[in-house]
């Protein structure tokens, strides 16, 4: 295979639009071996969602995608939000721009949010010849949208090892920043219609069964199709544009270095209300529609993913929830699974928008108070747990 064919590995990948298709293994490919993983997580973001600052952290997640993607010039790449970091893969063309564009998000994160980055490049080839592997699905989300969905172990295998500190990405300089186009957060968070906003995470048990594990999705995303929208958080009757103080300060952050945000947060601000005044009328902007907009972000979204494991964020009734729950509690003691879950009452959506013409915008989505946060921290002590109950006394 040559090197360009390699590049447009994802884009050559045959889709599939339902989303149990990631509980089948023929719908996964293994990564090209000159590929990289570039990943990132915010260090204590459980301390920073206790402070209130749960935005700030969505914000510097979503910033490490927009940040490599606009680097590079193209957004076809496989990609996945986890709340409080991120992961992208990159071609062999593109890891140096891509690990230039991480070491600004990581300065940019710390100068501007507050918040303390980790960050890494990890090649594929280091991956597998640690015996673990990276394969990717493509899942069709809608017809302009398509994200990437991760197995074999390998991303969770490098995530653990940036965490360690065995594998880093140097901070760029002070005062470097990365160029953030069409990353925003002009929406309230969302209120749940059916009962909670839940985010869960679901990863498979040491020595597990791969074919129990993919069972046992299976039987979880089905529980979660019974519910109305499959139990989608965003709805297109309830989403509501929202702006305060804390996501313009955030927004103008992205866009422009200090001594230019008044100007910024005055362009961020009559966009608003302009976006306001046609979604009242039901008005039209040459060919920008809000109505087809705000369907398409309901369509484009990613409330749920597999990542070395299931993440969903779903607005659930508490019968449906409780059917999940015991059966993810039933396969923990039976050694299939490991899981966290968190309840909300709101989902929050953070945006990469290009440009608003185009309708391949993608929108993340977590539970507004913690979300998969909180909820890998739940999975992270209930290990902690199960480790010490396991030490003879």
């Amino acid at each position: 295979m040559d090197a360009s064919a390699d590049d447009d590995f994802f884009g050559r990948l045959a889709g599939f639009s339902h989303f149990e298709g990631v509980a089948e293994a023929d719908n996964y490919h293994p990564l090209p071996d000159g590929w990289a993983l570039v990943l990132a997580d915010i260090v204590d973001s459980t301390g920073a969602i206790e402070a209130g600052r749960y935005k700030a952290v969505n914000m510097a997640g979503a910033s490490v995608i927009s940040a490599v993607l606009n680097a590079i010039g193209r957004h076809d790449l496989p990609f996945v939000f986890g709340g409080d970091g991120a992961l992208v893969a990159v071609p062999p063309s593109q890891v140096g721009p891509a690990r230039v564009a991480l070491s600004a998000v990581q300065r940019w994160s710390m100068e501007e949010l507050g918040l303390d980055m980790r960050g890494a490049v990890v090649p594929v080839s280091a991956i597998r010849a640690a015996g673990q592997d990276v394969l990717v699905a493509r899942y069709q989300a809608s017809e302009f949208v398509a994200y990437a969905m991760f197995a074999g172990g390998g991303a969770a295998w490098a995530e653990q090892r940036m965490k360690a500190g065995l594998e880093s990405n140097r901070i760029a300089p002070p005062g470097t920043r990365p160029y953030l186009a069409g990353l925003s957060c002009r929406w309230d968070p969302v209120p749940a219609r059916h009962g909670e906003i839940v985010s869960i995470i679901a990863v498979p048990a040491p020595g597990a069964s791969e074919t129990a594990f993919r069972a046992l999705i299976a039987e979880i995303v089905a529980i979660a199709g019974r519910e109305e929208q499959a139990g989608h958080p965003l709805d297109v009757k309830t989403m509501q544009l929202g702006l305060n103080r804390v996501s313009l300060d955030a927004e103008a952050k992205a866009a422009v270095p200090k001594g230019r945000r008044l100007g910024r947060k005055v362009y961020i601000t009559l966009q608003y209300v302009l976006m306001q005044v046609l979604s009242r009328f039901r008005l039209t902007l040459g060919r920008f529609d809000p109505e087809r907009y705000r369907r398409d972000i309901v369509a484009n979204s990613d409330f749920r993913k597999f990542d070395d494991g299931l993440k969903m964020t779903l607005d659930i009734g508490p019968d449906r929830l409780a059917e999940i729950e015991a059966r993810l509690e039933e396969a923990r003691v039976a050694g299939i699974c490991r899981y966290g879950l968190y309840r909300q009452d709101s989902a929050l959506m953070t945006c990469v928008v290009p440009t608003p013409l185009s309708r391949d915008h993608v929108h993340f989505v977590d539970g507004a108070a913690g979300g998969y946060a909180i909820a890998a921290a739940r999975l992270k002590a209930t290990l902690k747990d199960q480790a010490q109950s396991s030490v003879p006394s």
